[in-house]
């Protein structure tokens, strides 16, 4: 029996060869005692309990969404490709030129969803005193619609544009954007995607930019931009057209003064409605970048739980990101957004017997992990780390093993400020306890190779003259107040918490990592003002200086001392269910907690810093702060 048990990881390793199917992904070497049968089905060891993957059906996806559209004779027709849905179809005609932010006006009627099927009658109930748009004299329109189920619960809206009086034709269509991205003072990135594939381009000043082919997907870079310059853009499809604008960022170093906006953790909230159009806080979000249109930010910084996630399909995943990205659509098509990864944005392989269960990051990682569908959905800086390839704990040197960090880890400057967006969820394995037996991320845990660009990113923006403030953000807090005291960047004050790899835990427990940090971005840093986190549904300021207490009574490690003061600016209020607050060892330096819905602004005034933060909802002030002056 012993020598059997020694046996058994090979005796399992070769049968897993042998079972594995060609058209089955290979586990990935950096999990531990995961296995497929000879009939294709994966398997965790867990013990002596063997828990077998646990495959469910998506509840809806984007594809089914956005469906297959067809022109009538009075209007369009819409096959869901869901036989199980019923429900009502709102519906309205959105008014370009009408309106900076033009969205659905919807009529006052509907119609029904039966077995995932409907249709809008154009003709009759769209003309006459109902057509603001003037497709009766143009033979063109677009339509805006809102799946809702028999339940209440929105699901998805979505637009389509149509040519034609009647009989009707299903137009080129922009079904998700314009947005513009990487915004800098000499080149732009505009991304938007197509319902069918076609040639798509972008003009301005009389200049034409396409992509050089037919796709759903589009991502036009624009080059030899003016700095600080209000520029109109047109996307042109083959029989469409919309019209926005942009500006440049100024010259680095220029210390003009400008606004950027800080939050976080929009994922569904409770009260129905627009609080929670399947994944996303649509309520909050349209009223965050409304606020933030009317502070004329030059960007919005986002940190992670976009959505509710935790799936396991990826389509039902792009769903909620769709839903996400439409509720800030119509104020993302004139100034950049930056997303990072939260724990919500897990994609997940899930194991059960029924009783336990166990998840892990989604594998193949180079298509269906959590990281891979984010930067599918995103567009933003390839200038982070590769992976986490490299590192001493990689078992395999000549592959690549771990998911990539392309589009999650990331920095970009605007004038004189530097933002670096860390993942503090990569390689995400959600059943924390499970950890040490699958293999997997630590949900807070900011891995080595990461670390190790984190310093290089950081040594380079101290020796640049340009960059006066360095703003560092991730999904979650170095010093937790309400909510997740159990978890992030503290466990309770357990260190023995951190990630495995191949079944071996790292070296740096979640507090030693911690400080680690800390040591890179007070000590060692003259320029890092703020660190920017979310996770707890909360607002929070605070203070990080050399006499706060930052251990647990017990610990026996060494002990980091804080050379200067610097803020954690927690703003995880954009929607998500609230978290009251708990006792820490730091509390006595948390200022300004609330649960209230919050929007951080930083007004930049050269090398002065001003902090403000407003109710998104109701237009109150919640906090203020000189952050920073020279």
């Amino acid at each position: 029996m012993k020598l059997f048990k020694l046996l058994l990881p090979f005796l399992l390793f070769f049968y897993n060869l042998q079972a594995q199917k060609e058209d089955l992904p290979i586990v990935p070497n950096v999990y531990s005692n995961i296995y497929v049968n000879d009939q294709g089905k994966y398997f965790l060891l867990a013990g002596s309990d063997t828990l077998y993957e646990k495959e469910t059906t998506p509840f809806f996806t984007l594809n089914q969404a956005i469906g297959i559209t067809s022109g009538t004779s009075q209007g369009l027709y819409f096959d869901f490709q869901a036989p199980s849905l019923n429900g009502t179809l709102y519906f309205g005609l959105i008014p370009y030129g009408d309106s900076k932010h033009p969205q659905p006006v919807y009529f006052r009627r509907v119609v029904p969803i039966y077995q995932g099927k409907t249709s809008i009658p154009i003709k009759s109930y769209l003309s006459g005193v109902y057509d603001m748009v003037g497709w009766q004299e143009t033979g063109k329109g677009t339509i805006g619609y809102r799946i809702v189920n028999e339940k209440g619960e929105i699901l998805y809206d979505g637009i389509v544009s149509f040519k034609g009086k009647g009989p009707f034709e299903v137009a080129s269509t922009i079904t998700e954007g314009p947005f513009i991205n990487k915004l800098t003072s000499e080149s732009v990135t505009i991304s938007f995607s197509t319902l069918q594939p076609e040639k798509a381009a972008i003009e301005i000043n009389g200049q034409t930019y396409n992509n050089g082919g037919s796709s759903k997907q589009h991502e036009i870079e624009i080059k030899n931009l003016s700095p600080n310059t209000e520029y109109r853009y047109n996307v042109k499809l083959e029989d469409n057209e919309v019209s926005y604008a942009f500006k440049t960022a100024p010259e680095a170093g220029s210390r003009s003064d400008f606004t950027f906006a800080y939050a976080s953790d929009s994922r569904n909230g409770n009260g129905g409605g627009e609080r929670n159009v399947y994944g996303a806080n649509y309520y909050i979000m349209k009223k965050i970048m409304a606020l933030n249109s009317m502070k004329n930010v030059a960007f919005f910084q986002f940190s992670g739980d976009l959505i509710n996630g935790y799936l396991q399909d990826p389509d039902e995943i792009n769903l909620q990101y769709a839903n996400w990205k439409r509720a800030i659509e119509p104020f993302w098509h004139y100034f950049p957004v930056y997303c990072s990864m939260g724990n919500h944005e897990a994609l997940m392989r899930s194991f059960s017997d029924g009783k336990t269960g166990a998840q892990i990051n989604r594998f193949p990682f180079e298509t269906e992990s959590a990281e891979a569908i984010f930067a599918n959905n995103f567009v933003h800086p390839t200038n982070g780390p590769e992976s986490e390839d490299g590192a001493s704990y990689d078992v395999d040197k000549k592959s690549t093993d771990f998911p990539s960090y392309k589009e999650n880890v990331f920095y970009y400057t605007y004038d004189n400020v530097a933002v670096v967006v860390l993942n503090s969820n990569y390689f995400y394995a959600p059943s924390t306890g499970a950890i040490p037996i699958t293999s997997g991320g630590l949900h807070a845990y900011i891995m080595d190779r990461q670390l190790e660009w984190i310093k290089e990113t950081i040594s380079q923006f101290e020796e640049n003259a340009n960059i006066d403030h360095i703003f560092i953000t991730e999904h979650t807090p170095f010093f937790p107040n309400g909510g997740h005291v159990r978890d992030d960047m503290w466990y309770n004050g357990d260190n023995n918490f951190r990630p495995y790899v191949a079944g071996k835990p790292l070296k740096k427990g979640i507090i030693e990592r911690r400080d680690e940090l800390l040591d890179l971005f007070v000590n060692k840093s003259s320029k890092v003002r703020a660190i920017l986190t979310g996770d707890e549904h909360n607002y929070a300021r605070t203070t990080i200086e050399p006499d706060m207490n930052i251990y647990p009574e017990d610990w026996k490690g060494k002990k980091l001392k804080i050379s200067r003061k610097i803020y954690q600016i927690n703003n995880g209020a954009a929607g998500a269910p609230y978290y009251a607050q708990e006792q820490t060892p730091w509390t006595p330096k948390v200022e300004g907690f609330t649960t209230q819905n919050a929007l951080v602004f930083f007004h930049i005034s050269g090398k002065q810093i001003t902090m403000e933060v407003l109710n998104p909802d109701t237009l109150e002030e919640v906090d203020t702060l000189l952050l920073y002056e020279e």
